[in-house]
């Protein structure tokens, strides 16, 4: 079934120019760069805004943000996690906001499945530009979704979910070793930079070994 007989479809918040900051007004706004590809929100980078215009385009828990722009379309689920930082949020205008209203559909399925190699590649066929490429939202709207019945649709999710954790702890670790590796090379740095001027004109003295 195609993705308008699934779910609405509409923009993000509407802002004009540079997103205002304000903050403790208890309203966070998500842009492209608290967004990441492997599906979660960064909600400590997220700023406090006071939106301009319409209210009631606040983001609900099943929400999935698909970005509008960039070499990649991808979604993003908003989770208990926004629940968690005791504050509303919106949308930048960067994203359209996915709600399933299908029974038989999952947002966490359909967030997974958008981010599948056969939906990006549909998106790759119809988003439009050449250096900074934009989806349409009719586009969007016409993508094909499989729908698989709700245990094998658990499933998937349960196997996503796995992985992804693997990879957060697989990142982490590499993260961890990088930051040991610049500590040792600081730590040496500072004691060369502290050695006596002497034992600093033997070490240029000595001769290489080749």
């Amino acid at each position: 079934m195609k993705l308008k007989h699934l779910a609405n479809i509409s923009a993000g918040h509407p802002f004009r120019g540079k997103i205002p900051e304000s903050p403790r007004s208890g309203i966070v706004v998500v842009q492209m760069k608290d967004a990441s590809v492997q599906g979660f929100v960064n909600w400590d980078d997220c700023i406090e805004t006071e939106p301009t215009g319409r209210r009631d385009d606040c983001l609900q828990i099943g929400d999935i943000l698909v970005a509008a722009r960039g070499s990649r379309n991808y979604a993003v689920l908003i989770d208990n996690s926004l629940t968690a930082t005791g504050k509303q949020a919106i949308a930048a205008p960067q994203f359209f906001i996915v709600r399933a209203t299908a029974p038989q559909l999952l947002p966490e399925y359909l967030c997974w499945f958008l981010n599948q190699p056969p939906s990006q590649r549909y998106f790759d066929l119809n988003a439009e530009g050449t250096f900074t490429k934009a989806l349409k939202r009719n586009a969007l709207e016409e993508i094909p979704i499989a729908i698989p019945d709700l245990a094998k649709q658990r499933a998937i999710i349960g196997l996503a979910n796995t992985l992804q954790q693997e990879m957060r702890l697989i990142e982490q670790l590499r993260r961890n070793g990088e930051q040991m590796l610049a500590a040792i090379a600081n730590e040496l740095a500072a004691d060369l930079l502290t050695a006596p001027t002497s034992a600093i004109q033997t070490i240029k003295n000595s001769p290489s070994k080749e």
